[in-house]
């Protein structure tokens, strides 16, 4: 009789921990989605709030030669000013096989993605933020992605959106 007392508590614990943890990533992930939101709704103060004051962020790709190469950047100006500018097509950028790794107020998030203009594929790759939780929750203190034209494997629930 103990020990099934015991195995209750227990299990009763370790789906409260997973509970926190599931919890706890959907907070690490909301300025992210908040990115992404501001992004699609073309609204630079949306995307503005998702990140921290001092930022990095990087692109790896290709160039025509096929050498890597690294665009580097420390100041959202630009992007905002990409996102704010008005255009016809709204960008989305659906993701998936996420990946939530948190040590107190620091936490990282490996994500594959599809960035489309209106219904009309563009590129594909990788995104890796990292965040710090600040008092009023997480921001995005880095964000580097990778990014490709070719070998894309879209999952087929996220294309089928832009069909």
């Amino acid at each position: 009789m103990r020990i099934g007392v015991l195995v209750v508590l227990v299990l009763a614990v370790k789906a409260g921990a997973l509970a926190q943890a599931g919890a706890s990533e959907q907070l690490v992930l909301e300025p992210i989605t908040r990115l992404f939101a501001g992004m699609n709704k073309g609204d630079s103060a949306l995307v503005h709030s998702a990140f921290a004051k001092e930022i990095t962020m990087a692109t790896v790709a290709k160039d025509k030669a096929g050498n890597t190469i690294v665009r580097r950047e420390s100041s959202l100006a630009a992007f905002l000013k990409a996102v704010g500018t008005p255009h016809t097509e709204p960008w989305s950028e659906p993701i998936w096989n996420t990946k939530v790794e948190v040590d107190g107020n620091f936490a990282q998030v490996w994500t594959e993605y599809a960035f489309y203009v209106g219904k009309k594929f563009s590129h594909c790759g990788v995104d890796a933020f990292q965040l710090v939780h600040e008092g009023a929750g997480w921001k995005i203190i880095h964000l580097a992605d990778t990014r490709r034209t070719q070998d894309c494997k879209v999952p087929p629930h996220i294309a089928d959106q832009f069909k």
